[in-house]
């Protein structure tokens, strides 16, 4: 049977890539039965009715899945988020980067409308951008206006498969334009009323850009700690998980415990002060959680 990979999924069809050629699939009811979703990234067998249609069979395994945005087997998110309209929010991008951590994907942050930002407002833009790579991540300043901090893009993208995400009006399709321009992706200003960007994706779709795939998703402002428990969340941000190296005791939560490495290391200014208290917030979000039964 033949295989290939789901780069589009639209209106209860699968578009399934195979050696350059698209074939648009149905999903066999059995996939229903099971409460199998096949999801844009999946590698899949399918079943070829004639050159242009066919069924999928079967969902490989998948070595991760996100469900906002629904797509799987990822290498890489890019998080997609502004320095101005919308203003820079750490609140909402440590939120996309607990998700991305706890899904073991590799997050790159990309700070886009660097072009509108006001010289005051560069200045804080340039020390978030610091702290975050002092935390371990890979931080790009760009500007799809100017095209600067683009060609540094493409080195990232290569052979992977990454996912753009961030909120709704952040430039994420107007970035794409520029990487891709033959896309010809439909742009959005923000709502002035709203204060937050219209939603200008309304699909997953994988696209071939440099040597990579890189999906465009549909905007979105809040993110769900369904799956995580409170036990995980020190893994989710890379610097208080290297300081609780230096806790005393084992399962330590940083919260009211004695001689525990990562108050020590915010006290010092070691740990930005915000990331720490989004960590102290995040982890009452997941114990106020209902428990699922």
């Amino acid at each position: 049977m033949p295989e290939g990979k789901i780069v589009k999924a639209l209106s209860g069809f699968y578009y399934v890539l195979q050696n350059e050629e698209m074939i648009q699939c149905r999903g066999r009811g059995v996939f229903r039965k099971n409460k199998i979703t096949p999801l844009v990234g999946d590698e899949v067998v399918f079943q070829a009715e004639n050159e242009r249609e066919g069924y999928i069979l079967e969902v490989k395994e998948r070595k991760n899945e996100l469900v906002r945005p629904p797509i799987a087997n990822v290498d890489q998110a890019i998080l997609v988020f502004s320095a101005v309209e919308p203003n820079f929010s750490t609140v909402l991008l440590d939120r996309f980067l607990v998700l991305v951590e706890f899904n073991q994907i590799v997050p790159l942050i990309c700070i886009t409308k660097i072009d509108l930002a006001t010289s005051d407002h560069k200045l804080t833009i340039s020390e978030y951008a610091e702290q975050y790579k002092a935390a371990g991540y890979e931080v790009i300043l760009t500007s799809s206006e100017t095209e600067a901090g683009i060609e540094q893009l493409f080195p990232h993208v290569d052979n992977k498969i990454s996912v753009f995400a961030g909120q709704s009006g952040v430039g994420k399709s107007s970035l794409l334009n520029v990487l891709r321009p033959d896309l010809e992706l439909k742009t959005n200003d923000i709502s002035s009323h709203l204060g937050r960007g219209k939603h200008t994706t309304r699909h997953v779709e994988l696209m071939k850009i440099g040597n990579g795939l890189i999906a465009d998703t549909p905007g979105f402002s809040s993110l769900e700690f369904n799956n995580i428990e409170t036990e995980d969340l020190t893994s989710c941000f890379p610097e208080l998980q290297k300081a609780s190296e230096d806790c005393k005791f084992r399962g330590c939560l940083h919260v009211t415990e004695p001689k525990c490495g990562v108050k020590l290391a915010v006290e010092s200014g070691g740990i930005p002060a915000y990331r720490y208290k989004h960590y102290l917030d995040f982890l009452q979000e997941i114990k106020d959680r209902k428990p699922r039964y």
